[in-house]
Order: structure tokens, then C-alpha cells, then sequence
């Protein structure tokens, strides 16, 4: 299989880290992005050239374009862009302060969304690429105590399908990878948590419990380097693909709820047209 080049953001831990990795270990190059790239020392001790760490805080529009600019230059090509660098938020809906929705959004949309603009001329100059959006189970349904992760999700999902739409026509696949529940820091350090309402108390409690009763059995982000390489060595990739076993029954559940709701309803919605 012919060598390739990947743009990976948030490598500093979890999947970020995990497919680098994976992708290194097969002789391919890797465009690392970190805050802090110190964290990947150790990678470029034991990979050399074959890694090009860059400092990046992808919620600065500017720093995107060049990041994948220096990428590019760098290595000559781009093959598969990894939009991975995110975070959670927790927080009731009436809890979260402007500043905390505005920068989850900031992250983990408008991060994406930079720096997929900055690598579709690239792509779209060698009439091929993969795209990969990282985003979650949270990105098809919703739980509470995480609205506006939630929220930050749906846009990554929505404005990804129009673009895999948009660029079909020039090689250019787009996925939307769903993960449910891995043993990451995505609920440790690396979340932000906003301050709690006393009236919500026992609401937080029964929502702890749920999210505890869901989280039982936890994915292997290591293992997780297996699936993604499957994905971007498909002939075809799928549009969509959950990450973990729990994942699809959220989904059914979800699905066939609305779909129930929207029939019992659908008078109404007839009405409405005149």
C-alpha cells in the first residue's frame, strides 16, 4: 500500500495520539498538532523525520491555514486530515456562561472547520483526500448535563455532510467518525465543567447515574487504531461509523422514537402546508 501523508489534530493523548501512532508504525508521515508539542517527544525520538510536530491552538483561524500550509510544504502532499482535536463540556443548559458555549463551539466547530477549509485546496489540486471529522454518539443524539457538546457535535455532523457532498466530485471522501464511551480523558482533566445550579441537584445526581450506568464498559483507544485504518483504507468509506458497541443501540433507540413521533404527528405536519 502506497505511503500517506496525514494531518492529525490533538495528538497530545487519546485517539489523536493512538492513530498517529498506528499510522507511523506503518511507514506513513504524520503531521502532528499539539498546544503543548513537548508531549510528542517521545514519538519524534523514535520516528524521526517521519513525524513533523506543529504548536497549535486550532481555535486561531490563521494558525490553521499555516499549520496545514507547513504541513503540506513539508511533506509535498496531503492524504488524510484528522479533525480530532476537541473537548466536553459539562453543564446544564441554563448553567453554561457565554464564554464556556462560546468556546466550546470555537473548538470543537469552528477548529474543524478551519482546517478543513485550509486543506481542501490541497486536496482538491490532487483530486483525492480523506477527511476525518471526530465527532461522537453525541453528535446523533443527546443526554443531558452536556448540551452544548452536543450542540457543537450536530453542527460538525451537519455541515459535514454537505461537505462530502460538495467534494465527492473531486476524489474527496468525508466520515464522521461517532465514538461512544473510550478510556480517554475526555471526561478527566481535559473537560471543562461549568458551575452548577443548587435547584438541579437531584437532576445532576440522576443524570450522573445514567451517564455511570452507560460508561460500564468503556472502548480501548488503542484498539481504536485498528478501525480507523480500516476506514481510511476502504475503497469506499462510509459517510458515518460508530466506534465501540453501544453506539448502535443509542442510535435504534433514538431513531426509532423519532420516526414514531414524527408519523403520530404527521397530520399536523400536513396541516401546516395547507
Amino acid at each position: 500500500m502506497a505511503e500517506k501523508v496525514w494531518f492529525i489534530t490533538g495528538t497530545s493523548r487519546g485517539f489523536g495520539r493512538e492513530w498517529a501512532i498506528a499510522a507511523l508504525e506503518r511507514g506513513d508521515k504524520v503531521a502532528a498538532t499539539a498546544r503543548d508539542t513537548s508531549s510528542l517527544d517521545d514519538l519524534v525520538a523514535t520516528y524521526g523525520d517521519a513525524l513533523l510536530p506543529i504548536e497549535l491552538d486550532v481555535t486561531d483561524h490563521d494558525a490553521d491555514f499555516a499549520a496545514v500550509k507547513q504541513a503540506h510544504d513539508h511533506f509535498g502532499r496531503l492524504d488524510i486530515v484528522v479533525n480530532n482535536a476537541g473537548y466536553g463540556q459539562f453543564g446544564f443548559i441554563e448553567e453554561l456562561s457565554e464564554a464556556e458555549a462560546r468556546a466550546q463551539i470555537e473548538t470543537n466547530v469552528f477548529g474543524a472547520l478551519w482546517i478543513t477549509q485550509a486543506a481542501l485546496p490541497y486536496l482538491r489540486a490532487q483530486r483525492s483526500g480523506h477527511i476525518i471529522q471526530v465527532s461522537s454518539i453525541g453528535g446523533i443524539t443527546a443526554f443531558q448535563n452536556v448540551g452544548i457538546y452536543h450542540a457543537s457535535k450536530w453542527a460538525l455532523e451537519g455541515f459535514s455532510q454537505a461537505l462530502a457532498q460538495e467534494v465527492e466530485s473531486f476524489g474527496i471522501h468525508v466520515t464522521l467518525v461517532e465514538p461512544g464511551g473510550f478510556s480517554t480523558d475526555w471526561a478527566g482533566s481535559s473537560a471543562k465543567r461549568a458551575e452548577e445550579i443548587a435547584d438541579y441537584a437531584e437532576v445532576h445526581a440522576a443524570a450522573q447515574k445514567a451517564r455511570d450506568e452507560r460508561s460500564t464498559a468503556p472502548g480501548d483507544p488503542k484498539a481504536s487504531a485498528a478501525a480507523i485504518l480500516e476506514v481510511v483504507d476502504a475503497e469506499e468509506p462510509p459517510l458515518r461509523v460508530f466506534f465501540g458497541s453501544l453506539p448502535i443501540q443509542l442510535a435504534k433507540a433514538d431513531y426509532e422514537s423519532r420516526i414514531k413521533t414524527w408519523e403520530q404527528w404527521q397530520p399536523v405536519a400536513e396541516l401546516a402546508q395547507g
